[in-house]
């Protein structure tokens, strides 16, 4: 599934310097360079947050959670932050999972890991 990309600097004067990036769709192997892409002029600018509005994003990979953690690196550095917003319960177990291990190697390669994050998620989309 493509990954519809928003990205909209916030014009509310309490959130001078941040944008909000609205994602719709699945956020993987294909799909992550564009966001990359997309994002780069942002983190060269003076935008200190980054809003991520993930109610429309139904599945994430690996090659996704790093573009996260690529970009939460880059705002940390000039004094920022990556904040995440309305996350379908999915995405929330993902982030769950890779939080609760911080820098443990579980899997043996990153196929590995999409697979079992893919069926995860699908496991979690049918209820069990």
């Amino acid at each position: 599934m493509p990954l519809d990309i928003q990205i909209k600097k916030n014009p509310d004067a309490s959130y001078l310097d941040s944008a909000t990036v609205e994602l719709n769709g699945s956020l993987d192997t294909a799909t992550a360079p564009e966001l990359e892409r997309q994002l780069a002029p942002i983190l060269a600018s003076q935008i200190t947050d980054l809003i991520f509005d993930l109610a429309k994003l139904n599945f994430i990979s690996s090659a996704g959670l790093r573009v996260f953690a690529n970009s939460r690196k880059r705002l940390k550095e000039r004094g920022g932050q990556a904040s995440f917003i309305h996350m379908q319960s999915q995405i929330q177990e993902v982030f769950e999972i890779v939080k609760a291990l911080p820098g443990v190697a579980v899997f043996q390669s990153v196929k590995e890991m999409d697979a079992y994050l893919a069926a995860r998620q699908r496991r979690h989309k049918m209820g069990e």
